[in-house]
């Protein structure tokens, strides 16, 4: 085989796996009306991805899923409350098991992420998000700040679940209307 040719399977083995959604091996919610999940999320904190890093007004907007899919906006400000505002549009889709708690996000096609809800109040106000492989995690709320005591409560379910919280950042927040929408 060329080199050329071993190059370009190695590539499609790869996007093959970015593609593949086995079920999860990190725990979900038993179940999530998603309608009811839709929305938006302020980040509390996070284990960032590379774009999340210096993210400041961190906000995760779902809107209603149709047929399974998700549109989704992430914004942000670069670097500080004054920074440069960020967008971000990635597909969300509903996995068919996982009674919607279980979701693929596309920031590129093909490749897919697995999105995992494993915890969700009851009254859909507060929300950890994570994924088998223990290497991101968001904790979201309906409001830009949360009690210290649910705080604490959400990194405590993070170790549980078997996260290091070595790389957790509390994401600064600040809005004058922070109205849940």
């Amino acid at each position: 085989m060329s080199r050329r040719n071993g190059l370009s399977a190695l590539l499609a083995a790869t996007l093959c796996a970015g593609c593949a959604s086995g079920p999860p091996t990190i725990p979900a919610v038993a179940s999530v009306d998603v309608d009811r999940f839709s929305g938006r999320w302020y980040v509390i904190a996070h284990i960032p991805s590379r774009p999340e890093r210096e993210a400041w007004n961190a906000v995760e907007t779902y809107a209603p899923p149709v047929d399974g899919v998700i549109a989704t906006t992430f914004t942000f400000n670069k670097g500080g409350f004054d920074g440069p505002e960020k967008v971000m549009t990635p597909t969300g889709f509903v996995r068919e098991t996982g009674n919607g708690a279980v979701w693929d996000m596309q920031f590129v096609w093909p490749i897919r992420a697995e999105y995992v809800i494993v915890d969700l109040d009851a009254d859909y106000t507060r929300t950890i998000v994570g994924r088998s492989k223990r290497d991101y995690a968001w904790i979201m709320a309906r409001t830009p700040t949360i009690s210290d005591a649910h705080y604490r409560a959400a990194l405590d379910k993070l170790v549980a679940l078997g996260y290091s919280l070595e790389n957790l950042r509390k994401v600064p927040q600040r809005w004058p209307d922070a109205s849940p929408q």
